[in-house]
């Protein structure tokens, strides 16, 4: 399994936006593939927000990347200002994992 976590720092004032953003895009990563889950977690102690993908393997979050449905999802302009900083990106294959 592929996760891929993508570290942003929104600006204070624009997260109800940036969560809003996310919640318009998930019929487009659930019909996706090899798609698997989509966290958006929000800070409590930080001001960073994680936006987590699950994915089966590096092919299907690749395919994702590669799709329209990406596009879509993309295509609508940041608002200027929203991000405090540039976001970062972290692509990990899980090497252990427990579940209750």
């Amino acid at each position: 399994m592929i996760v891929v976590a993508n570290r942003i720092r929104v600006t204070p004032g624009f997260e109800a936006e940036f969560e809003q953003r996310f919640a318009e895009r998930e019929s487009l990563l659930r019909d996706q593939r090899g798609f698997i889950r989509n966290l958006v977690l929000r800070p409590v102690k930080s001001d960073v927000y994680v936006v987590m993908t699950f994915w089966q393997d590096m092919a299907a979050f690749e395919r994702w990347t590669q799709s329209e449905s990406f596009r879509q999802s993309h295509a609508q302009p940041t608002p200027s200002g929203m991000f405090a900083a540039p976001n970062i990106l972290e692509i990990h294959d899980v090497a252990h994992m427990v579940e209750a």
